[in-house]
């Protein structure tokens, strides 16, 4: 998931150098949308990760 929000965000720039603004903007959002979900999905598995059974 962080590789997608990385890929999308070098397109992103890519894009926003050569002036491509909606290219741009479509693939900075992507990269967002994964790099949040990346995020969460991180926390949740290190919050649950450490709970041990009785």
């Amino acid at each position: 998931m962080f590789n997608l929000a990385v890929a999308f965000l070098l397109i992103a720039l890519i894009a926003g150098l050569f002036g491509f603004g909606l290219v741009g903007g479509t693939a900075y959002a992507a990269a967002k949308i994964c790099f949040f979900v990346f995020l969460v999905l991180a926390v949740i598995s290190l919050t649950m990760g450490r709970r041990t059974l009785p």
